[in-house]
């Protein structure tokens, strides 16, 4: 039974949220700081220009320098798993930086803490019995676990997925298939060989579940343990247990164990990339728990540390063993203000038996099921999928050809629900897939009113 109050949950995030001050976003404040912005700052960035300046954050609500109050659903895409400014997140931060925050790449007090208190959250099968290396974020974690899984094999290839994002610089881009963030980058790093993901919705052989009998994943099987697939030796299996840019794409039941027997055949390491589908997101603590599969690494981020930069390769102790000391240099792996506030992280997620998490996943069926029942009522809403509060709404042009909606249209979804203090962010193939990934702390009343302004919105466009 979940015990956890909306009332203490209501005090973490402003209340009133959406209000809007402004007739429209950006504001005069806003658009002035976004020219100075787009004048001295890359637009590389992930958000490029996306019209929006958060000023304060407070749970799962931000105020831009306008003072428009607004319901964030991206949680800072999936980082802030415990809402922005939790209390006690903050009182764990000013604790520690009265003690230390740098301590170059040697250990610290913090970080040996962190490490087992890592190693006691993992799945079943991995935990207490792995090492974790310490990262500033996901891009960081992928790149280590290329490097360690040549070593550890003595092989050179990679397998990856179709809709895949991993991270962008050079090994991890390579993993990744969205042509924004490689085209024009190349070349890739060699020996990378991508195959289909299970997105059903859109499956790549014309099949339904679950009379396809999973034929994506035997695909894989027959990838890696048939001749001539120029697949001789392949180190590292790279999956997301939900993809996330590629679509937040659940994969069925089954899919995983197939993929992991095909490894085990082949010699082939296991990756669960959890970045952005871990730390409770999708209802439990990892999503490959979603499954029976032990992954042999696991890589995790973004809601591990919430507000403070914080990421991990963890791998079973016997692999890790034989990477060699000193080996993988990082300068600010392990900072002890981000170490203090992972673990704040992890015991605001874990404890009382997880009800966090327990809640997470009830209300996420509950606001999945009014988006599909939306779904019926409007033209455009093709598919509704995911777990917890990891749920993809896929927008079409036609519910009977799939046909992704335009990204013209998908820009007035997303500027009408900003102007009426709702801010979300597509993600997709296409780029037509809205994600619904607020903080978990986030209160009934603020998921519904989400809901209801989206699907307002659809319905208008």
């Amino acid at each position: 039974m979940i015990m956890i109050s909306e009332q203490e949950l209501a005090k973490l995030s402003y209340p009133d949220a959406p209000k809007m001050v402004t007739d429209k976003v950006p504001g005069p404040k806003t658009q002035k700081l976004l020219e100075d912005s787009s004048e001295y700052e890359s637009m590389a960035r992930g958000a490029g220009r996306f019209p929006c300046v958060y000023d304060e954050g407070l749970g799962s609500t931000v105020k831009d320098p306008d003072g428009n109050l607004f319901i964030d659903i991206t949680a800072g895409v999936a980082v802030n798993s415990v809402g922005r400014r939790h209390p006690r997140v903050v009182k764990a931060i000013e604790e520690q930086l009265t003690k230390l925050m740098h301590a170059t790449d040697m250990t610290n007090t913090r970080r040996i803490q962190l490490a087992a208190k890592v190693s006691g959250v993992m799945p079943q099968g991995l935990r207490g019995n792995c090492v974790s290396y310490f990262t500033q974020g996901g891009s960081g974690a992928l790149e280590t676990a290329i490097k360690f899984a040549r070593r550890i094999t003595g092989r050179t290839q990679f397998v990856a997925f179709h809709g895949a994002y991993h991270g962008v610089w050079c090994g991890s881009g390579s993993l990744t298939t969205g042509a924004q963030y490689r085209l024009g980058y190349g070349p890739s790093i060699p020996g990378v060989i991508h195959v289909p993901y299970a997105y059903c919705y859109r499956c790549c052989f014309n099949m339904e579940y679950p009379s396809c009998d999973l034929q994506c994943a035997k695909y894989v099987d027959y990838v890696l343990n048939t001749p001539y697939t120029a697949a001789e030796d392949v180190a590292l299996l790279v999956v997301e247990p939900q993809q996330g840019e590629g679509g937040y794409v659940p994969p069925p039941p089954g899919y995983l164990e197939i993929l992991k027997e095909a490894c085990d055949k082949h010699g082939a390491l296991f990756l669960a990339d959890e970045v952005q589908a871990g730390t409770g997101r999708t209802g439990k603590m990892w999503s490959i728990e979603h499954s029976s599969v032990v992954p042999d690494m696991l890589t995790w981020g973004k809601g591990m540390g919430g507000d403070m930069p914080m990421a991990g390769l963890t791998l079973r102790k016997d692999l890790a063993a034989k990477i060699t000391d000193g080996s993988q240099p990082n300068t600010f792996a392990g900072n002890a203000v981000s170490a203090v506030a992972c673990m704040t992280n992890i015991d605001i997620l874990t404890e009382n038996d997880s009800e966090l998490i327990q809640r997470t996943a009830q209300v996420g069926e509950e606001i999945k099921a009014r988006l599909q029942q939306g779904a019926h009522e409007t033209r455009i809403i093709g598919d509704v999928r995911g777990r917890g509060f990891m749920i993809g709404i896929e927008l079409v042009k036609d519910k009977e050809s799939r046909e992704p909606l335009d990204p013209d249209t998908i820009g007035k979804v997303v500027f009408g629900l900003l102007n009426r203090g709702i801010i979300m962010v597509p993600c997709g193939r296409y780029g037509n897939v809205l994600r619904f990934m607020p903080p978990l702390t986030i209160t009934r009343e603020h998921c519904e009113k989400a809901t209801e302004i989206l699907l307002e919105v659809v319905a208008e466009i």
